[in-house]
């Protein structure tokens, strides 16, 4: 028997590539349409949709309406807030059992560095902070992001084999890094 397979919102591994080149890429107008990508598999993932990918997509969100200039500083604060905020409380929350573990042992223990908790807290608790430690308390959630979930995902696909071939291993691929992505975030 066939294994039962996963369905996931991407097309094939290629798309899910040339997404994240899109949005690390740096180049507005290539982030936006890597952004306009997450949001048709959202669309079609709903709460499935992996939390790195999400997160990912909220924080160059940010980036991206940054280098608009159609923010005010105060709204781009906000808008980074909220979405370091949301990184910190998702990663950490599949790690909290019945107990109440402190955030900041939590992000040691998946390697966030402790300043960025710091940062949340004041953003949830307290005196809002300057652009510049929003700005780059969201590049350093980045590059973990792509060191831990997106470089591990491209890891994957290391091997050459006919076509057929790589379709079917691409499809596998995707699903298992669907469930793996789950699994390697509790």
């Amino acid at each position: 028997l066939k294994p039962l397979r996963t369905v996931v919102a991407w097309r094939g591994r290629a798309e899910w590539d040339q997404v994240m080149v899109g949005l690390y890429c740096g180049d507005s107008r290539l982030q936006q349409e890597a952004l306009d990508r997450v949001s048709a598999w959202k669309s079609r993932y709903g709460p499935k949709m992996p939390l790195a990918v999400d997160c990912t997509a909220e924080l160059i969100r940010c980036k991206v309406l940054d280098s608009s200039g159609r923010l005010k500083s105060h709204e781009l604060i906000l808008s980074y807030g909220l979405a370091l905020v949301r990184f910190v409380n998702l990663i950490t929350e599949r790690k909290q059992k019945m107990v109440s573990i402190p955030l900041r042992q939590l992000a040691r223990e998946v390697d966030i560095p402790i300043w960025v908790v710091d940062l949340r807290h004041e953003l949830t608790h307290g005196k809002l902070p300057r652009l510049a430690l929003c700005r780059k308390g969201c590049d350093v959630v980045l590059d973990w992001l792509r060191k831990t979930y997106w470089s591990r995902q491209l890891g994957n696909n290391l091997c050459e084999e006919s076509e057929d071939e790589d379709e079917d291993e691409e499809q596998e691929g995707m699903e298992e890094n669907a469930e793996l992505d789950n699994d390697a975030w509790e």
